[in-house]
């Protein structure tokens, strides 16, 4: 089973304005000079961590990390104005201009693998190598299966949680509760909302309980930004016509790519993974059995690194 790489520490920092009053926080670590990789972090609203460079081989590639728009060490914090998926896109090439490359790998996860599909049928040309994990096309199925019924039966007693700061009448419409709460001037609602919904989705992504995972996605600064900028995309079906990813899949002909799925992943269906990979056979699917959602599971992370060796050779 592959692992990560050592840590190692960017060699260079910076923070791009990229219009709207928005500063995009990137970074550069690896070999400078090195094969372009640009990783898409999750959420929307999760930022990036040090444990995202590890994922390729620093002695060959020159890996951008950066956190969208709101998000991480990007502001203003937990901003949803100029915050739509196509402002990512836009986002995404201006860093390819800073980073002076034609083409580069793009490796995506989550809602990263959303983003990275929209980017990736916008700019054909310029991308090298496709990586997905956790495959998520965003159509209302998926949303329904994770805020509505579904994903509920599995996790009985963390739903009852999520419930909690929704009144009965409006559990419905749960995405539109919750932005009721996200979006209001009452500070400690919009607070305990945001933690409930962060909580959420930290304590159902991966297969077995990870206490890391609960306490990170419990504290108050990263979950006010990750409950208000994921609810805002999901809100607005990350201004995504319905099944659009999988119709535009043609247009990932020809690019090299790699699937990656765990079986159990709650969040994304595998359902939706299954499907991009009948949209789109040239890609390698692996299906990894005794996995959930997270980038860090064992069988998904061997997975990864075998891809982004693959593409490094």
């Amino acid at each position: 089973m592959r692992s990560f790489y050592p840590h190692i520490e960017p060699y260079q920092t910076g923070m791009l304005p990229v219009g709207d009053g928005h500063l995009v926080y990137y970074e550069r670590s690896g070999k400078q000079g090195g094969k372009p990789v640009v990783f898409l972090h999750g959420g929307p609203g999760g930022g990036t961590s040090r444990e995202h460079r590890r994922l390729f081989n620093p002695e060959i590639y020159d890996i951008l990390l950066f956190d969208q728009r709101g998000c991480g060490r990007s502001t203003p914090h937990a901003e949803l104005e100029a915050n739509t998926t196509w402002h990512l896109v836009a986002d995404i090439e201006r860093l390819r201009v800073l980073c002076d490359v034609e083409k580069w790998q793009v490796f995506g996860g989550s809602w990263g693998s959303t983003l990275a599909l929209a980017y990736t049928q916008s700019h054909p040309e310029r991308v090298s190598e496709l990586i997905l994990r956790g495959v998520y096309t965003l159509t209302k199925a998926e949303l329904d299966w994770y805020y509505q019924f579904g994903v509920s039966q599995m996790f009985p007693d963390k739903w009852e949680r999520f419930l909690a700061p929704i009144p009965e009448n409006e559990r419905d419409g749960l995405i539109a509760a919750y932005r009721k709460r996200l979006t209001g001037a009452d500070k400690a609602k919009q607070l305990e909302a945001a933690v409930a919904w962060s909580i959420w989705e930290g304590e159902t992504i991966t297969l077995l309980p990870s206490e890391q995972l609960s306490v990170g996605h419990g504290d108050e600064h990263f979950a006010l930004a990750f409950a208000r900028i994921e609810n805002h995309y999901f809100f607005h079906g990350a201004w995504l016509e319905e099944n659009q990813l999988l119709n535009n899949a043609h247009k990932l002909h020809g690019i090299p790519g790699v699937i990656i799925h765990g079986r159990y992943d709650m969040p994304c269906p595998a359902h939706s993974a299954y499907c991009l990979h009948k949209a789109w056979p040239e890609a390698e699917f692996h299906l990894v059995e005794g996995a959930g959602h997270a980038f860090n599971e064992p069988g998904i992370l061997d997975r990864l690194i075998r891809a982004t060796d693959q593409f490094g050779q």
